[in-house]
């Protein structure tokens, strides 16, 4: 591995020891899927498979390994978690390589299959995986010992540890896969005080969501469930899109459990690939913690027609006919079409965050469409918050796009701390242990510009360097924006054309409308004129009724 180019420059090879490498087949640009192959000492560990294509990594296994009886130049393979996105090449391998021994956690040793169901007939595809026990060390090669630790963010989801042991000392490697601070439904976070005190070499960890800083979970599930109670109050069904395992699990335990839906005659509907994960989840309780083994000894998890909201499978043929207002939760591969029947009212279509998926515009009579968002991973804090904790020599970033895993590189706190990669698919990182070592430059993140106050209005100025930036496309979009203030600073962010056409959240279309929006008397979203039929309710802030008083302040 060493003729290939090295993304660490600046590395005095006298004064340090190289035992430590990592080479990137994939780091999640352009949903290429996560791959990496370290070497750690004599030994050479493949770190998850979410490749489409595995050709480019077939043909390094197919080198001479030049060491030993090896038969393949791959020691052995680890998986962090069952998501396509880092398992979705490991039936390809092993069908390439039966002889090169697969690893993960016994959660995730039972939903890998799923990834293949399309393909291949479930009874057909072989348990190529072994299971590792969680949290306790277990040597699988002579001085190198893996140990997994739960990361939240998907059942049996792990982040691994590495250990290899030479007589002179130990190097420590521990790669996050996805990982998540906080609870969710069900899966508990991942818990730092399992990992403080490592003396860590290298810490390989995700930046999905760059620098961004989130909302309290609890406070993501209910804007979710507001506006979901808020379009069922209005006789809408609800249209819900989401991975077929993790989210689509978490949602449908969200709206069996938050206080807007218990106990509400309201059907919830399950199809696609998200029933299909709902059952096996079921297979897994034992795995589960112990509040979620707790729901399901009083009532079923998912399935349930006897406790109000009734949970129901969908079958294809059902889905022209179910009743309104109902929810239904779908996968991205299902064919929304067949939903949007007049017969069976106005639906609200909810699509996750930042989404390539799109709904034709000849059902726009029939839906409103909108985005949610509820995180799977930590935000940009969660982030620095661990590397912080496990204070790492090299800290490596993948899993997210190149300008998101820049904006964290180039961070200062991170730079003036630890050796900070953030490499290319195919770019060779060496990961030097020893006191020479000159931090490659952070790519540029910030712009200056300028603030004129003309009277009653504020114009900044800013170099049109910016533009270059994939993000400035978006952010242009309208030519209109929002600001709030965030402390002493101001936010300012792009206003998006589904912003602009979606009533529901749009300011700027009310201020010459007669409506709650402008109303004298709506504070905090809510009626507070006794003279209302309204009085005392949450409103919707496009509503209107006759009590209407506009408020000159606006």
């Amino acid at each position: 591995m060493s003729d290939r180019l090295s993304a660490s420059s600046g590395i005095d090879a006298g004064e340090a020891t190289s035992e430590l490498e990592c080479l990137p087949y994939g780091v999640h640009h352009d949903q290429e899927g996560v791959c990496l192959l370290v070497r750690m000492g004599p030994y050479r560990i493949l770190l998850d498979c979410g490749l489409g294509d595995i050709s480019p990594l077939a043909s390094e296994l197919t080198k001479p390994a030049n060491r030993g009886n090896s038969p393949q130049s791959v020691d052995l393979v680890l998986i962090s978690h069952a998501h396509p996105d880092h398992a979705r090449g490991l039936l390809a391998l092993h069908q390439a390589f039966p002889l090169l021994p697969i690893y993960a956690s016994e959660v995730t040793s039972k939903l890998l299959p799923l990834n293949w169901l399309d393909r291949q007939d479930p009874a057909e595809i072989p348990q190529f995986c072994q299971a590792l026990p969680l949290r306790s060390p277990v040597e699988l090669k002579d001085g190198l010992v893996v140990q997994l630790i739960p990361a939240g963010h998907l059942p049996g989801a792990v982040a691994i540890l590495l250990t290899y042991n030479t007589p002179q000392r130990s190097y420590k490697l521990l790669y996050t896969g996805d990982f998540f601070l906080s609870n969710s439904r069900l899966v508990e976070g991942l818990r730092l005080d399992e990992l403080r005190g490592l003396e860590l070499d290298v810490l390989i960890i995700e930046g999905t969501y760059g620098t961004s800083r989130h909302p309290h979970r609890r406070n993501q599930e209910n804007q979710l469930a507001e506006r979901i109670n808020r379009a069922i109050a209005e006789h809408s069904s609800v249209l819900m899109l989401a991975p077929a395992l993790g989210l689509g699990q978490e949602l449908l335990m969200l709206l069996r459990s938050h206080h807007h839906f218990t106990g509400r005659d309201l059907d919830i509907w399950v199809s696609g690939e998200v029933a299909t994960g709902c059952d096996a989840y079921l297979e897994l309780l034992p795995h589960f913690p112990p509040s979620v083994q707790n729901f399901a000894r009083h009532q079923p998890l998912f399935w349930d027609e006897r406790i109000r909201p009734r949970v129901r499978r969908l079958q294809p043929e059902q889905r022209p006919t179910v009743g309104n207002p109902c929810i239904v939760l779908t996968d991205f591969t299902s064919d929304v079409s067949a939903y949007y029947q007049s017969s069976n009212g106005p639906w609200l279509t909810l699509l996750p965050e930042k989404t390539s998926i799109k709904i034709n515009k000849q059902y726009s009579a029939l839906t409103t469409v909108e985005t949610y968002f509820l995180a799977q991973h930590s935000d940009g804090p969660g982030t620095t918050q661990i590397i912080h904790n496990l204070r790492p020599k090299h800290v490596v970033f993948v899993h997210g796009s190149p300008t998101y895993l820049a904006d964290l590189t180039s961070l200062e706190e991170l730079q003036n701390r630890y050796h900070v990669h953030s490499p290319a698919a195919g770019t060779l990182v060496e990961l030097p242990i020893g006191e020479t070592f000159l931090q490659p430059a952070a790519p540029e993140t910030n712009y200056e510009g300028e603030l004129t106050e003309l009277g009653t209005v504020v114009t900044i100025t800013l170099p049109d360097a910016i533009t270059a930036d994939p993000r400035w496309r978006q952010f242009a979009d309208t030519g209109l924006i929002g600001a709030r203030w965030q402390g002493e600073e101001l936010v300012l962010r792009g206003l998006s054309q589904r912003e602009l056409l979606n009533q529901n959240g749009d300011r700027y279309l009310w201020s010459s409308a007669d409506c709650c929006g402008t109303c004298l008397h709506q504070r905090g979203q809510r009626c507070w004129n006794p003279a209302s039929p309204l009085y005392n309710f949450k409103v919707t802030l496009e509503g209107y009724c006759p009590a209407f008083e506009r408020n000159s302040e606006q």
